[in-house]
Order: C-alpha cells, then structure tokens, then sequence
C-alpha cells in the first residue's frame, strides 16, 4: 500500500483510508459515550466532573496527537522520497519522544489536575469526583502516547485497519469493564467514577501489545535492539518542529474547551453537564469526518514527499465533498433527534432542555468543522504545521474570549449567546483556512514550474 498512495486514484484511495479510520473514530467516540453514560448513571454531579475532566483530559490527547502528527508526516515524506532508512530513523525516534512526553504529562497531571480543577470552580464532592477519574487517566498516559504513535506508523504505510481493529475490540471491552470496576462484583471493590478512568486505562495497555504485534506482523516495525531508542536530537527537533504546532493546535482545543466550560459552568451544573452531553453527540456526528482528517494527512505526507501537488490538490477536493455531505446528514440528524439523543444521557428535565438549545445552533457549524479540519490535515502533511496552530489560537482562545463576554453580557443574551459565539467564530475560521491553503497550494506550483 506505501507505493500506491503516490499513484493509485485519489477518489479509491480516501475511502480506502477514511472509511476504516472513520469506522475506528466511531467506536472510540462510542466508548465515550458509554463512559459518559454510566457517570451519569451515578449522579448529575459526577457527570458534570466528567465534562469539566474533558479539557483536562484533552491535554493528554492534544500532545498524543502531536506526536502522531508529526510522525505521520515525517514517515510519510521520507516513504515518498523512498528514503527507508530516514523512514526507519524516525519510525523509532518517534516512540523514544512518545515515552518522553508520557512522563512528563504524567507527572504534571498528578501535581497540577487539582489546582486547574479549583480553576474551573469545583469544590467539594465536584472537586472529588474529577480527581478519581483524571489521577488514573494521567497515571497512565504512556498507554495512550505509544498507542497513537504506533498508529501514526501505521497509517504512514496506509494502514488504517489495525488501529480501528483495536478501537472496535476496545468498545466492546468497556461495555463489560466500566460497570464492573464501577459497581465491583467478582472480587473487585465498588471503585465509582475511579472504575469508568481504570477500565479505559486497560485497555489501552492491551491496545499496546496488539498494536505492536501488527506492527512487526506487518513488516511495518524493522528491527531494532534498544539502543536504537536513544534520543537522537536531530530527530527529535524536526519532530518537535512538525508535531508541536499540532500539538498546540490540538491544545487550544482543550484550552477552548476550557474557555467555554468556565463561561457555561456560571449558569449552573446543569448548564455544564448538558454541554458536555451535547460535545458527545456533536463528536458521533463528525465521526465519518475524522476518517477523512486521517486519510487527508497520509496521502498529503507521501504525495508532498514525491512532490505530487497535483495529488494533493485532488485529495483536498473529494475529502471536502464526501466531508461536508456528511456533515450535512449530521445537521439534520441532530436537529430532528435532539431531544431523544439527550434523553438517553439524563433525565434531568433542565440538563436536557439545555442540550437541545445548543444543539439547535450547534447543528449549524458541523460543515464548518469539516473545512477546517480537513484543510489543516493537508497543512500537516506538506509540513506546514503552524498554520493549523495560528486558526486554532483564534478560534480556541481569541474569538472565544472576546466574543462570549459580548454576547452573553454586554449583549444580555445569556447562555444562548455562547452557542451563538461558537457559530460565528467557527464559520469565519473556515472561510479563512480555506481561502489560505487554496493560495498556499497555487504558490507552491507555481515554485515547481522551471523558470
């Protein structure tokens, strides 16, 4: 599959790649949701401290994400040039720079989760709850760290089956564990929310030995004997270089999060546990589109190493149109369900009305997320990574800080306001990334014309 990213169709090519990445997004989003469906069944304040964890959690995610960024262009570029040797290199500085990173998130996250949840305003039994569930999931960070990076490698060769293989196993597995430890039964103590964070860690670690083992299985992991594991800086700055942006871009994410998390969290708990409802069910409607964010970066990394921008070109047009087509389907999906889709996560009357106000707006901006994030995806894969950071710090931060206090007090429209916010700040971000990327590319063929 590595040579035929460079010269097998384009159209074949993205479902090839999306369609099982996509598949795999689906069940892990489903996890989540069965995590978040189980919080609520202990009470509506541990299910409020599993939507105020998610910024927190997200940081973990945002500095995976990173390093799978960066890895997976850098992989992908040197198999485009045919350069297996520099392929090889990075493939194994890539997991020593994940297990760098996994230690120093875990010992951050221990000392700083309760002084950043105090931040957002809990207390108490609030305070309590979110320190079970995220002390766990920090202390086991380097299960999620290698799992992208292995991944990364994998989707470098486009292979995108492995990873969903173990997303959909992992699914099926939380069904069974998260009542288990959080109820206990069989020897194992009642653990509560600590029990919904230690099922997830888990199975991470078995996500570890089978990816591994796909990785050798499939000739995609060389040899290697440990020292081949010291860091090497040279590689290890062009993949700070290429995954810090992406990391930070996926920061803002969490640091938006945040952002409209301390704004809703003044209008009560419930205003806070229906958000975090209402992300979920916004993430199972953009879950086709994250396929597409994979397969747009794998195939922009090999064709921008063989300097096929012609290629390029094509995949940024059928990735948009089979994302914004789905996106559209989501809209309509969460506009006529959404009393029924918060139904299912609460019975809580105003947690629920709450929901299908944000819902009502938010339905609105899925096509918007889609240019965004595919358009970043091809940033990425030609190695322009900063780009993606600059929009996520004013549609993360920026937009959000200014926008929010407007509408919500200047403007006296309450928590309505911050839904509307986030519809005007996301649709502008997209006119503009794609407005940037179309002229980046146009310059970049225009540089490989002889003079």
């Amino acid at each position: 599959m590595t040579s035929n990213l460079t010269s097998a169709p384009i159209p074949g090519l993205v479902r090839h790649l999306a369609i099982p990445a996509g598949t795999g997004f689906f069940f892990n989003t489903m996890f989540n949701v069965v995590d978040t469906w189980y919080g609520g069944r202990l009470s509506t304040t541990a299910l409020a401290a599993m939507s105020l964890s998610f910024p927190v959690f997200f940081l973990i995610l945002a500095i995976s994400s990173g390093v799978s960024t960066g890895a997976t262009a850098l992989i992908g570029n040197a198999l485009g040039r045919k350069d297996h040797d520099e392929a090889r290199c990075y493939l194994l500085q890539s997991l020593s720079f994940a297990l760098l990173h996994a230690l120093f998130l875990t010992i951050a996250g221990l000392v700083l989760a309760p002084h950043i949840f105090m931040l957002m305003g809990a207390r108490g039994e609030y305070l309590s709850h979110a320190l079970s569930y995220m002390n766990v999931i920090f202390a086991g960070s380097t299960f999620f760290l290698l799992n992208y990076v292995m991944n990364a490698i994998l989707n470098s060769h486009g292979n995108t089956l492995a990873y969903r293989n173990f997303l959909i196993v992992g699914f099926f597995l939380n069904l069974i564990l998260d009542p288990w430890f959080m109820y206990g039964g069989a020897g194992l103590p009642a653990l509560g929310l600590a029990g919904i964070a230690l099922a997830t860690i888990f199975i991470q670690c078995l996500g570890n030995v089978y990816l591994f083992g796909q990785l050798s299985k499939t000739g995609s992991m060389p040899s290697f004997r440990l020292a081949d594991l010291r860091p090497r800086w040279s590689y290890f700055r062009e993949l700070f270089r290429q995954g810090f942006p992406a990391a930070m871009n996926m920061m803002t994410v969490s640091l938006g999060i945040f952002i409209i998390t301390w704004f809703v969290g003044r209008f009560g708990e419930q205003a806070v546990a229906a958000y975090g409802i209402g992300t979920r069910i916004e993430q199972i409607a953009l879950l086709p589109v994250m396929g597409l964010n994979i397969s747009t970066l794998a195939l922009t990394a090999q064709n921008f190493g063989a300097k096929r921008l012609d290629r390029i070109r094509e995949t940024l047009r059928v990735s948009l149109r089979y994302g914004v087509l789905l996106a559209v389907i989501g809209t309509v999906a969460a506009l006529l369900y959404s009393r029924q889709l918060m139904v299912f996560f609460t019975s809580d009357r105003s947690v629920i009305d709450t929901g299908v106000g944000f819902l009502a707006v938010e339905a609105y901006v899925l096509p918007a997320y889609v240019l965004v994030y595919i358009s970043v995806s091809a940033m990425q894969g030609i190695k322009m990574p900063l780009f993606g950071l600059i929009i996520g710090l004013y549609r993360q931060i920026a937009g959000p800080a200014c926008i929010f206090h407007l509408f919500t007090t200047v403007m006296g429209m309450g928590l309505i306001g911050i839904w509307w916010g986030i519809f005007g700040i996301t649709w502008s971000a997209a006119l503009i990334v794609v407005i940037y990327v179309s002229r980046t590319l146009a310059k970049l063929e225009k540089d490989l014309i002889p003079s």
